[in-house]
């Protein structure tokens, strides 16, 4: 394998040696922060060199654990009542790239200079993938956003949204323009429809996998769009229910009970626990709480993001599959139809396989070799 760069970066010698891997993480949500929490210790315990780069919260959630994590800019997308506010992201991207563009560039030429990366591992993160491009390097994508483009989905979850899809499609293959392969996470059973795309199960938490799984009372919500504000009075309706709510009283520090409702402080060890003793979960439709849900057998309802297609077909899956139910309201019609169907989700979930990390890994090694072999 050449490398066309100005610049002659690091060499593998032999297969299995030591890798200097570039790993960038998207800062938009947490999950892809979260995931990469759970790949980089494995990276750094089979003995590889890691420089991170990450932009948003993904900074902010990496840094404190990770030694070597350079802040970058990346565009976030920006949210009013529940859906994508086109003209807002539009506007942010533009204030940000004024001061984050020349940052980049630095970063960029002492990546080059200095670190002199293998092989670039990008969770969705455009820098690191367009780095590993421009100098020839390969380039693993490991996100479950790529499920969009790279695999085969059933009428029912397209039905009436495949302009949707179209233009999903191709953000992401501008986000993400070429990889060596790609490592694509999924809660569902899709067929790979490009090469060199491998399905893996979703990448859990060591605390979600080892969280004593029961069925409790409480329903766990977890919400942070002020569009569901009135959300707590629709579930005061229900008042033989507890409901244990995250994300909509974000400056709590300590849990406020109000009748059959708990508004509780951010806590990951107190959120894997209501969240594995749960009789189901109430929250949007993103890829992590879904996968760390199916895991524990949770139902779930979920609320996608409009204007997200990814979360859209998230949801539509869970439908799809009787694991639960989706829709773009929280009122008390649809809370009331999930709540009268958790038994029957529940009983659909025991098909649903506990799978931990060891796939990916595996998937990974070979990866590995296979990029050592060819250099």
């Amino acid at each position: 394998m050449t490398r066309s760069s100005s610049t002659q970066l690091h060499p593998l010698s032999e297969p299995g040696d030591t890798l200097k891997i570039l790993y960038g993480v998207v800062g938009d949500g947490m999950g892809h922060a979260i995931r990469s929490s759970v790949v980089l210790p494995k990276l750094i315990e089979w003995g590889h060199e890691i420089q991170i780069v990450a932009s948003g919260r993904a900074h902010e959630f990496l840094e404190p654990r990770f030694a070597d994590v350079t802040q970058i800019w990346g565009m976030a997308i920006t949210m009013a009542d529940n859906k994508v506010d086109v003209v807002g992201t539009a506007v942010d991207m533009l204030k940000g790239a004024a001061s984050g563009w020349p940052e980049n560039v630095r970063q960029y030429m002492a990546m080059t200079e200095e670190f002199a990366p293998d092989i670039v591992i990008t969770d969705f993160e455009t820098w690191s993938a367009l780095f590993g491009n421009l100098h020839n390097l390969p380039v693993l994508s490991v996100d479950n956003i790529q499920a969009v483009r790279r695999l085969w989905h059933p009428p029912e979850i397209l039905r009436g949204r495949k302009s949707e899809w179209r233009l999903a499609k191709s953000v992401i293959k501008a986000k993400i323009p070429s990889a060596y392969h790609y490592l694509v996470t999924s809660f569902f059973d899709a067929e790979p429809r490009k090469h060199r795309t491998t399905v893996v199960p979703p990448i859990l938490r060591q605390q979600v996998l080892d969280a004593p799984i029961s069925v409790e009372d409480h329903v766990l919500v977890y919400q942070t769009s002020m569009t569901f504000a009135d959300l707590p009075e629709v579930l005061k309706q229900f008042g033989d229910i507890p409901f244990r709510i995250y994300g909509l009283r974000r400056d709590l520090t300590e849990e406020q009970t109000e009748g059959n409702l708990t508004f509780c402080p951010f806590s990951e060890d107190g959120f894997v626990a209501d969240l594995a003793s749960c009789r189901g979960v109430i929250a949007s439709a993103g890829f992590t709480l879904i996968g760390e849900a199916l895991h524990l057998h949770k139902p779930m309802l979920a609320t996608p993001v409009r204007g997200q297609f990814e979360q859209v077909m998230n949801a539509r899956y869970l439908d799809y599959l009787g694991f639960g139910l989706h829709d773009e309201e929280l009122d008390e019609f649809t809370v009331r139809a999930f709540l009268n169907q958790l038994e029957t989700f529940r009983n659909n979930l025991e098909s649903y396989p506990r799978r931990g990390n060891d796939i990916l890994f595996d998937e990974l090694l070979g990866l590995f070799d296979r990029i050592a072999a060819d250099i």
